[in-house]
């Protein structure tokens, strides 16, 4: 998201690290973002810096990660697997999580890969994504074998 539309987003991230730092109620939404942005101590100084955070454009032609981006990824794959959706993505995670020793965030990266691989072709094919492919992908990623689901 670019321009004003991105700044509440931006800012919501922020402050629901902010409320965390001083042990102010959260919501549970603020709750989750701060679990996220907690298990990236990366962003932490940036978050810090308000003005800076709500300014900086990350670009990936300079080959630049937008944290922002990289966190509401984490963000929609807790709610996709909460939901257990597309079907059989939370008996992937929970697979992954044994084989992997709990490694809750590298199991997380693993399929946020796939999550904006399958943003990406939803946008560039103008269609949903076929769960199938996502759950393929997400297979193929965390190191487990195919089903011929």
């Amino acid at each position: 998201m670019l321009g004003p539309q991105r700044d509440p987003y931006r800012r919501r991230f922020i402050e629901a690290w902010q409320k965390a730092q001083s042990s102010a109620p959260l919501d549970p939404l603020e709750q989750r973002i701060a679990e996220v942005v907690g298990r990236h101590p990366e962003y932490h100084a940036m978050l810090a810096d308000t003005d800076s955070a709500m300014e900086k454009d990350w670009l990936p032609e300079g080959g630049e990660t937008n944290p922002f981006l990289h966190m509401a990824l984490h963000l929609a794959l807790l709610e996709q697997l909460g939901a257990d959706h597309p079907p059989g993505m939370r008996a992937l995670y929970d697979r992954a999580l044994r084989i992997r020793g709990g490694d809750v965030h590298a199991v997380e990266h693993c399929m946020i890969d796939c999550l904006a691989e399958s943003m990406w072709r939803m946008q560039r094919e103008g269609r949903e994504d076929d769960p199938h492919n996502y759950l393929a992908c997400i297979r193929r990623q965390l190191g487990l074998p195919p089903t011929n689901d």
